[in-house]
């Protein structure tokens, strides 16, 4: 096992730091790009960006050693996420607020947690069971706790479409650690555009007639945002971050998404939470306390770290 030194550490700290500040401020573009355009164009095109983006950087992709024995975890962990994420993040911001959806997003640590004990053999405490729970319980409140919208229609619905983009996420963050052993970060986060694009095209070709004629700046630029500093950028950041750190430290970091996305949603949407949506987004965040400590130990510990 070699040790990964004080540098690399502190350049996968700043990674996870960066990438998961980006994803705070990707719920608010989200929620620009779909209100214009819908979800199906807008996953799309973010996804073609990206591609493109790795397409002209392909001669340093080239370098990479392909093996294909990990050819059905690349694939699984892409129909994860981008594919099965996007679907379900898509039409979450459709039904339910940028503010919201960042708050259900900070449960993704406690699932990978749960989901790193049967695929990482790393043991939990009941205190990850329990904030586990609690957490669940604060998302069905400030799911419930929500009235119907001009901007969010069914909170309800929206909110458990973000939860089942948070499932969706752990298979992704889980399948990253152990291809990171093999693959660079940066190989994986084309993969990831690449199998997006393909995936949504269908679903793009059959919205296109939907995309309004007159392309508005706002939503146009979130979907350049979207493709470019969110799915290059924070994907690349944060794979880069997982490669390095043991996931459920890394994905500790998820933990600012909502603070991100509840801020830029009061800033820059004008986005308001209710008293009982208050008292749910509280008991995600105690939830989330009361998961935090030294509840997070190997059982193997050649497969805690990479250099």
């Amino acid at each position: 096992m070699i040790m990964p030194s004080e540098r690399s550490l502190r350049l996968a700290h700043a990674s996870l730091f960066a990438s998961t500040v980006l994803w705070g401020a990707s719920f608010i573009a989200m929620k620009i790009a779909v209100t214009a355009y819908g979800p199906m164009p807008v996953i799309w095109g973010r996804m073609a960006i990206a591609s493109l983006i790795f397409m002209a950087c392909s001669r340093s992709l080239r370098r990479v050693v392909f093996q294909l024995r990990d050819i059905w975890a690349i694939l699984l962990m892409a129909l994860f996420e981008p594919c099965l994420y996007y679907l379900f993040e898509g039409y979450a911001m459709h039904y339910t607020t940028a503010s919201q959806a960042g708050t259900v997003s900070a449960i993704l640590p406690l699932t990978v947690a749960v989901g790193a004990h049967f695929m990482l053999a790393e043991n939990i405490r009941a205190s990850v069971v329990v904030g586990f729970l609690v957490s669940l319980a604060g998302v069905a409140v400030l799911s419930l706790g929500g009235s119907a919208t001009e901007d969010a229609p069914n909170p309800v619905l929206g909110n458990f479409l973000e939860f089942m983009a948070m499932v969706s996420a752990t298979g992704y963050m889980l399948l990253v650690k152990r291809l990171s052993a093999c693959h660079s970060p940066w190989y994986l986060t084309a993969m990831q555009a690449v199998c997006g694009a393909v995936f949504f095209l269908p679903a793009f070709l059959w919205h296109a007639p939907e995309i309004p004629a007159n392309f508005a700046w706002a939503p146009t630029l979130a979907v350049v945002f979207l493709g470019t500093i969110i799915t290059v950028g924070a994907y690349g950041l944060y794979n880069y971050g997982m490669s390095i750190l043991p996931a459920s430290q890394a994905a500790a970091y998820v933990n600012l998404i909502p603070v991100v996305a509840v801020a830029l949603g009061w800033l820059m949407l004008g986005e308001r939470f209710t008293t009982v949506q208050f008292l749910g987004a509280g008991l995600v965040f105690i939830g989330i306390y009361c998961s935090q400590g030294r509840g997070f130990t190997r059982r193997k510990v050649a497969s805690q770290v990479k250099g």
